[in-house]
């Protein structure tokens, strides 16, 4: 019994030595003064001589000179060749935003309070009446239909409603003439429109994200910023900005655009200014622009500005009537309205103050852009893909509830409830995590790596939101039209999957490969010091660095080891979360897991990180799933812990959790260094991967959102919704209440015609019939009467002559079935 009992001492000495990130120094006084308690135990044995030497070297090791020479100096040099090495334009990257709760689950060790501390959706009352007001109004006059398929083009009146508005000045401070929304109200309203037009979105979007507004309020001159920002608040400036080339998309240092600092003529007079030569292509708003914000390689062979020869990438400012200056053509995105087009320039002489923030600001593009960067990402695309996913989701609900087969709401089938589960999964998520993001960025973070992983994740999951509402609605939702409430998104979706660093690249490259670096508590100051061209300064910071390290990596071992093994148990939640108590703590174990295999990962691959992207990607996956899941948790508090909401948490943890462990089994299944993965796998999979949400989880989400009512309206917040049966989507929704107002009539009809007492035929009335023979109240049969009617409708698709396709959808006239008992299947 007591040889049992030491055992278990050791272990628990050991897991809190470990866990706990102790010196050398304390391990030595821990393993002594266990070693003494068994002499005084079982007295002196041979093999005591063990603990007292395993005490000695590792009070050796914690002396300065012996870990020196030792330890730190060899690892030193085995890694200073060995560890990637940052480009310039890499370095401004990183800098570039802050680090936040993305830091806290590369630690292995989250602190919530710092989650916990993150607003909730808060507006003030300005920002609310204009989401309920005049975005309101824009939805109700965007006809997508004509946008689309008529115009191929935004309506003068649109753009001057946006203009009168003030739409085109969210971003810019009320100082300047803006509206000065924080970024949780920009993300709303941009959500919002999107749900009823993605190109009337769009016109709104770019003027509020990274361009020229953005970037003259925070590195413009005086005079740039009194002439430009009230003019770009009222939309008297319709701006655009020109980065993508055809040879430089992702890679800024390809970029081919060039300017030569060198004098010559403007307005008249000469001047000290650049000469340009620019390519550029897919520029949003280019073709409208009257303001065009340019990136581009700087030149200075005669040194004018004193920093040498490549100065390196600056912005600028160049009205598009400029002389020289090529705007108009139009690309065709996807076949999307919006305007995007290509934008050229050869030997475009500007003055030097046009230069973002004047000649002082030249060379310091990229560092400009990616400061801007890191919070913009984490607004626009998040917006309108989670506003995709919750309208998709209330569009397929109440589709799935109306429409009926085979006798049954095809909602009640497990072939449709499977997707439907997803729909409902990722409106509550990327909600979620939209909102989580907002809220950090309206309190001034500049979240890059969390912008960079809900950029990819958010549009990847709206595809697949989109895709399941297509399946679900079938035939109904390809055949185009004005009634077709699914295209427009349908259309849109590869654009944001290839915006703003197309999903490939950012989920690959950018996610994990630079946040590692970023978020990482020691990685990027450990490769300065290794890069350190005074070797003895470099070993000295190196020295303080890996200690620490060394002590993190064997505390995220030993706990990601402890935690799995007993499933989490012990992990750290908030004290006052309740039933979600379980969910956190696995969060806290995952993250240890994800602590130690990032770890690994960067120590033994080092400088090939960047060309094993399968690796780096599943990494970005298994963060992403960390960070919708503590988004998902903070949300479940911050909307008040309905108890209706429980079980869509539920469903979404455990989904959350299974792909977690999928991606980690992915890296450690493929990881190069093999004796490094057959350590890793028994410490973070020691029981293989966790199951996902069951059938039966995924049944009670769905009867819940097939159901008017307080749920489904959280899980669908802030899109545009209608209760006119005039309306496509309000069709919809008056359908769905009538339906299960007239539930048990239905019930009666269906068991009447199952019987032969009444037939369904389109040469008779049936729901008369039935009311004549006593199976129907008058009252009921006018009620399903109307009913049907709306059902016929709502599955009704656009057709059109055959001479015309389409046109005489200006006038708003459908050629589909109008008999008012129309079956429902």
């Amino acid at each position: 019994m007591a040889e049992l009992i030491f055992v278990l001492l050791a272990l628990a000495l050991f897991f809190a030595l470990a866990m706990n990130r102790v010196s050398f120094r304390t391990w030595a006084v821990g393993v002594a003064i266990y070693t003494l308690a068994l002499q005084i135990t079982f007295g002196f044995q041979l093999w005591s001589f063990a603990g007292w030497l395993l005490a000695g070297l590792l009070y050796a090791a914690g002396l300065p000179n012996v870990k020196r020479t030792y330890i730190t100096k060899p690892v030193f040099g085995a890694l200073k060749g060995a560890m990637p090495s940052i480009s310039e334009t890499e370095r401004e990257a990183l800098e570039a935003g802050t680090t936040g709760w993305d830091a806290e689950l590369f630690s292995g060790r989250p602190d919530y309070s710092k989650l916990r501390r993150v607003a909730p959706i808060t507006l003030s009352d300005e920002e609310r009446a204009f989401l309920d007001g005049p975005t309101e109004e824009l939805c109700q006059k965007l006809d997508d239909w004509r946008i689309r398929h008529d115009f191929h083009d935004i309506p003068g009146e649109i753009w001057q409603f946006v203009r009168e508005k003030g739409f085109l000045g969210m971003l810019i401070s009320k100082e300047h003439g803006g509206l000065g929304f924080s970024a949780q109200a920009q993300s709303l309203v941009l959500g919002k429109i999107s749900t009823k037009s993605p190109d009337g979105c769009i016109i709104v979007m770019v003027p509020n994200s990274l361009g020229p507004g953005e970037l003259i309020e925070k590195y413009g001159t005086d005079q740039q910023k009194a002439h430009y920002l009230p003019r770009l608040a009222k939309g008297a400036e319709i701006p655009c900005f020109a980065l993508t080339g055809p040879f430089s998309g992702s890679d800024a240092v390809s970029m081919r655009d060039v300017g030569v600092v060198t004098k010559g003529v403007h307005a008249g007079v000469e001047t000290l200014g650049i000469k340009l030569t620019w390519d550029k292509r897919y520029i949003t708003l280019a073709p409208k622009a009257s303001l065009l914000g340019l990136a581009f390689r700087l030149l200075d062979p005669d040194n004018y500005l004193g920093q040498g020869e490549e100065v390196g990438i600056t912005l600028a400012l160049i009205p598009t009537d400029h002389p020289g200056v090529e705007t108009g053509r139009r690309h065709l995105p996807s076949g999307a309205a919006f305007p995007n087009g290509p934008t050229r320039g050869r030997d475009v002489f500007i003055p030097l103050d046009w230069v973002i923030g004047g000649p002082d600001r030249a060379g310091q593009g990229w560092r400009m852009l990616m400061n801007c960067l890191a919070a913009g990402r984490s607004i626009s695309l998040p917006a309108t893909s989670a506003a995709a996913a919750k309208a998709v989701a209330r569009h397929s609900t109440a589709y799935a509830r109306v429409r009926k087969q085979f006798g049954l709401p095809i909602g009640y089938m497990d072939g449709v409830e499977e997707p439907l589960a997803r729909l409902i999964e990722n409106a509550y998520g990327l909600e979620a995590a939209r909102a989580v993001t907002a809220s950090m960025v309206s309190a001034g973070e500049k979240p890059a790596v969390i912008s960079a992983l809900l950029k990819y994740l958010s549009t990847a999951r709206m595809r697949e939101s989109v895709n399941d509402a297509l399946d679900i609605h079938g035939g109904r939702g390809i055949c185009d039209g004005p009634s077709n409430y699914l295209q427009s998104a349908y259309q849109m979706v590869p654009v944001g999957i290839t915006v703003e660093g197309a999903n490939i690249l950012t989920r690959s490259l950018i996610t994990f490969a630079q946040g590692a670096l970023r978020s990482h508590p020691y990685l990027l100051a450990e490769i300065e010091a290794l890069s350190d061209e005074d070797r003895a300064r470099g070993l000295d910071r190196f020295e303080t660095l890996f200690d620490d390290h060394r002590a993190f990596l064997f505390s995220n071992a030993t706990g990601a080891l402890f935690h799995n093994a007993t499933f989490g148990k012990f992990a750290t939640a908030p004290v006052d979360v309740g039933e979600m108590t379980r969910w956190w703590k696995q969060l806290s174990r995952a993250s240890r897991s994800f602590a130690l295999v990032a770890d690994m990962t960067v120590a033994l691959l080092g400088g090939g990180l960047k060309t094993k992207q399968k690796i780096t990607g599943r990494m970005a996956d298994a963060l992403a799933e960390l960070y919708l899941l503590s988004s998902i948790l903070k949300r479940y508090q911050d909307d008040g812990r309905h108890w209706a909401d429980r079980k869509v948490v539920d469903f979404c943890a455990k989904n959350c959790l299974a792909r977690f462990d999928a991606a980690l089994r992915g890296v450690i299944d493929n990881f190069p260094v093999r004796r490094a993965a057959w350590i890793m796998g028994p410490l973070v999979l020691p029981f293989g991967v966790r199951r996902p949400a069951s059938d039966k989880d995924a049944k009670t989400i769905v009867r819940q959102a097939l159901q008017p009512g307080a749920f489904r309206d959280r899980l669908t917040r802030d899109i545009y919704t209608s209760d006119d049966a005039d309306d496509a989507v309000g069709l919809l929704e008056v359908a769905l209440v009538k339906t299960i107002a007239n539930e048990e009539a239905e019930k009666k009809l269906e068991r009447a015609i199952r019987k032969g007492e009444v037939q369904r035929f389109h040469d008779r009335d049936w729901i008369k019939q039935a009311e004549e023979k006593g199976v129907l109240t008058s009252e009921e049969a006018r009620e399903l009467a109307d009913l049907h009617e709306l059902v016929a409708r709502v599955i009704a698709v656009d057709d059109f002559p055959p001479e015309d396709p389409g046109r005489n959808a200006r006038s708003g006239q459908n050629d589909g079935p109008s008999n008012q008992h129309l079956a429902a299947e």
